[in-house]
């Protein structure tokens, strides 16, 4: 996955399979994610421990994403739980494989949104 940004995104991180949910939005995935992943993005994720990438839409409009955002957050709980589920039933951290930190010359990716 590139590291620049190509594309607006909605997603939700876990914190585990049923666990703490975070939803948000970001025009840099990658950089969302490995922020989430650090504990480098506000106290929610650090305090919850929120690192896992469940879900994400992509989007070719910021206001697409914002939109999709807003409407997420005002979901119950299990219709969040419903969707994350019809689309990786497993919990898997979709961002696992994006981050190759035991290569010396990779630098973590950066965030300007």
């Amino acid at each position: 996955m590139p590291t620049h940004r190509t594309f607006f995104a909605t997603y939700i991180i876990a914190s585990r399979r049923n666990g703490r949910l975070y939803t948000g939005m970001t025009a840099n995935l990658v950089a969302r994610a490995w922020r989430h992943r650090t504990g480098t993005f506000g106290w929610f994720s650090k305090t919850y421990g929120c690192n896992r990438l469940v879900w994400f839409q992509r989007f070719d409009w910021v206001v697409e994403a914002i939109r999709r955002e807003k409407q997420i957050k005002e979901w119950k709980r299990d219709w969040k739980l419903k969707l994350i589920e019809e689309g990786n039933p497993g919990w898997l951290d979709l961002a696992a494989g994006w981050f190759p930190e035991n290569d010396p010359g990779w630098e973590p990716p950066t965030e300007q949104d």
